[in-house]
């Protein structure tokens, strides 16, 4: 075998890599990079907006904890143990499940009432496909509800509460997960529709632009600058 200082020696993998047709990542000038779409995303949410990020928190914390308590509860069954019943082990999870849901929402809510809001939103056609989203969404969710029953709904499978038999009927004859859809197209839907003008923090729900007349504020839904309608 040849070293690596030997005349007719094969260039090793470092070799290769330091000599990359671009010169590596040091050599990118990341400052004439064209950021517009960010700059103009930026511009409708604020990341680091507190009720943002306890929006986000919320919604990802929900799933993984009703998931992560059923998968435990199956493998060791020790809430069932503890409550002396599965069924009031599973009544338990709901109300947890429940309270986590409102507190979602709130901060869903929240969130919709601090964010920047575009002004497509306040077109007709946002708002049908708003309350299109809005009633596919909550017939998803009760129908799939009926079907289930309530030890279903809220994880009675993983407590040993089984059905006689497999669920088919509707809507799970037409989608594999119909109330995840269905709590999906609610919050799409409800985040389309407009808030309303005298809603606590409706007034932040504006793009970060000058105010239209130099008036010194934000319009709001097309209307009067927000000092004039104060004074007013």
């Amino acid at each position: 075998m040849k070293g690596s200082g030997d005349q007719g020696s094969e260039p090793t993998s470092s070799s290769v890599a330091g000599t990359d047709c671009c010169g590596g990542l040091g050599n990118i000038d990341f400052r004439q990079a064209d950021f517009c779409v960010m700059t103009w995303l930026l511009g409708y949410v604020d990341p680091l907006d507190s009720s943002f990020v306890a929006a986000v928190l919320t919604i990802a914390f929900n799933p993984l904890y009703w998931n992560v308590v059923a998968r435990w509860e199956h493998k060791t069954r020790k809430l069932s143990r503890a409550f002396g019943s599965p069924y009031l082990a599973c009544y338990s999870l709901s109300i947890t499940i429940l309270l986590l849901n409102v507190l979602r929402s709130h901060c869903f809510t929240q969130a919709m009432l601090s964010q920047p809001k575009m002004e497509s939103l306040d077109a007709p056609a946002a708002r049908c496909l708003g309350l299109t989203l809005l009633g596919v969404g909550i017939v998803l969710v009760l129908s799939s509800s009926f079907a289930l029953g309530f030890t279903g709904t809220f994880l009675g499978d993983y407590f040993g509460i089984l059905k006689e038999a497999r669920v088919t009927v509707f809507p799970f004859s037409v989608l594999d997960n119909p109330m995840y859809w269905g709590s999906t197209a609610n919050y799409l839907g409800w985040a389309l529709l407009p808030v309303p003008a005298g809603a606590v923090g409706s007034e932040a729900r504006q793009p970060h632009r000058p105010a239209a007349d130099g008036a010194g504020g934000p319009d709001l839904h097309g209307g009067p600058p927000v000092r004039r309608t104060l004074h007013c």
